[in-house]
């Protein structure tokens, strides 16, 4: 009886008018049991829509344990077709400065599984959680986000069918070879300056203060300062390339290299971001503090 109740108390709500799936379980997350496998489909979509991010179980485990935008034990639906996990989604909030309350849907589903008819289950299911927490909610502008890409064109034409209508596009852009990048020279009176420990903080609230002026911007929690601390991909400061004008932060490039990734793909690829230039100084300093020599630095490295 008590494990007949806790299969109930597990069960995820299911959108009031979602098709019936035979074989279909949608449960709540079960934490840490469920992060490999949920990591494995994560991944492998990835792979699918033309994305090389990838991620470790041990960060994806940081991610849900440390979440602040949304309860990892209340707004995360796993999906399962006869007993085995085919996909996983989330919804979180993101409060834009002008006030604008953004759910969020992420939705990954394993890429040998036909998504005709669980990717629509996956967005209801996931709309009408949304739509209870809103309700609950203060009063104000709302809306819900989720994604798509032409990479994925048969998961598109199921965002879509589902309602949502595209508003922004971005794109990732590969260079093939850093073998003739240009000199790039600072202006006069700034400089680059290696990474201290005593710098990490001020470099954080630069980039957050410059990327204010971005489109969907959400103001990071002292979680996420955390979490960039101490994550092994992201924080590898000696590939930072950070312009100073005495004391003041003026641009940065926060470079990195994902081994595992390289590894995986077969290949020696280094990431430049988080480019962002302040605005005091901006048309001073084009595409952020030295790119190039990021770049470089990241070719050398990877």
């Amino acid at each position: 009886m008590a494990g007949s109740k806790a299969a109930v108390v597990d069960r995820f709500p299911a959108a009031p008018d979602a098709p019936s799936i035979p074989g279909l379980v949608i449960r709540h997350l079960r934490r840490p049991a469920d992060y490999p496998r949920l990591n494995e489909i994560a991944n492998a979509m990835r792979q699918r829509i033309g994305q090389s991010f990838t991620t470790t179980d041990e960060q994806m485990a940081a991610f849900y344990d440390g979440a602040d935008r949304f309860d990892a034990d209340r707004d995360v639906a796993v999906f399962e077709l006869d007993a085995e996990i085919v996909g996983y989604a989330r919804t979180g909030l993101n409060q834009q400065p002008s006030g604008l309350r953004v759910y969020e849907i992420v939705c990954f589903i394993d890429p040998k599984v036909d998504p005709t008819e669980l990717y629509p289950a996956m967005l209801a299911t996931l709309e009408a959680h949304v739509r209870r927490l809103a309700a609950d909610d203060s009063p104000g502008e709302k809306a819900i986000e989720t994604f798509g890409g032409d990479d994925a064109p048969d998961l598109e034409r199921l965002v879509l069918g589902a309602g949502f209508e595209p508003i922004r596009h971005g794109y990732t852009m590969v260079r093939p070879h850093v073998d003739d990048l240009p000199d790039s020279d600072l202006p006069a009176g700034l400089e680059i300056r290696p990474v201290r420990p005593e710098h990490v903080r001020a470099i954080w609230d630069a980039a957050t203060e410059a990327f204010r002026d971005a489109w969907g911007f959400v103001e990071p929690s002292e979680a996420d300062y955390e979490r960039y601390l101490t994550d092994p991909i992201e924080s590898q400061t000696d590939l930072w390339r950070v312009a100073w004008d005495g004391d003041q932060v003026a641009g940065q490039v926060r470079s990195y290299i994902n081994e595992s990734e390289n590894e995986r793909f077969g290949r020696r690829r280094g990431y430049t971001e988080v480019i962002s230039v302040r605005r005091p100084w901006r048309r001073r300093v084009s595409r952020g503090p030295s790119s190039p020599r990021a770049s470089s630095r990241c070719a050398n490295g990877g």
